[in-house]
């Protein structure tokens, strides 16, 4: 589902109704990001421009549900083909039952991305533009042979910035920030994204680093993690998670 004109609608079924759940949790969550305080400016600007796909889902970690997300992740590569021109993002939405704390919804999540990743590899390589090695300072999630920075939120985060009503996981083509990076711009609009969250919140998120110095894995959740945390990723397949 897409904005068009201001209005929600199944941009590969125009015919089809919008649920009036789906478009509540939508609308609930753009008027989230829109607000002056809310701290990623770039997120403000994709929802101001329309720039935000929004795919309703069941349950977070689920075989069944990542095999959905997959099919409209592809759909969404598929709108907006390298290079994106573009600040656009993949809001996947879930069913709260699970998430009952920061570390449920983390674990949680590595099942989702664990089982997308176990369909994924079959059909398409890790993309070349970044590491596969969780632990790797250039690491970014690979789908389709493409990468992407995701930003988990839900109602028990601990960042204001991250509590959304619903558990949330947010796609953003890494290639947006490869092109702040390279156009000497990133160091800036991180530096508004502290200040911003400094007044919003009263310190800066503990885990955000700047672009390329520790793996952005530890940031896709949203919890707090220490020295010792471990991805709980594996690049050749399933595992018990």
């Amino acid at each position: 589902m897409g904005e068009e004109d201001g209005a929600l609608m199944h941009l590969l079924d125009r015919g089809r109704p919008v649920g009036e759940g789906e478009r509540v949790a939508f609308e609930a969550l753009a008027a989230r990001v829109i607000v002056e305080d809310y701290p990623c400016v770039m997120a403000r600007s994709i929802f101001s421009r329309h720039g935000a796909r929004l795919g309703s889902y069941g349950g977070l970690g689920s075989p069944t549900t990542a095999a959905v997300v997959c099919h409209d992740w592809y759909e969404f590569a598929r709108e907006f083909p390298p290079p994106a021109d573009e600040w656009v993002s993949f809001v996947t939405m879930f069913s709260p039952d699970g998430v009952d704390d920061e570390l449920s919804f983390e674990k949680l999540l590595w099942q989702q991305l664990q089982a997308m990743h176990d369909i994924d590899r079959q059909f398409f390589d890790w993309s070349p533009a970044v590491s596969d090695d969780p632990a790797n300072p250039r690491f970014a999630f690979s789908i389709g042979g493409r990468a992407y920075f995701l930003v988990g939120m839900h109602p028990q985060a601990s960042r204001l910035a991250r509590r959304t009503a619903l558990p949330t996981v947010i796609f953003n083509l890494h290639e947006q920030f490869e092109r702040l990076r390279d156009g000497g711009q990133y160091e800036r609009v991180r530096d508004r994204i502290r200040v911003r969250d400094i007044a919003l919140q009263g310190d800066v998120n503990p885990m955000l680093s700047g672009f390329g110095e520790r793996s952005e894995s530890r940031e896709y959740s949203g919890r707090a993690v220490g020295d010792d945390w471990r991805c709980p990723f594996d690049l050749g397949g399933a595992r018990d998670m």
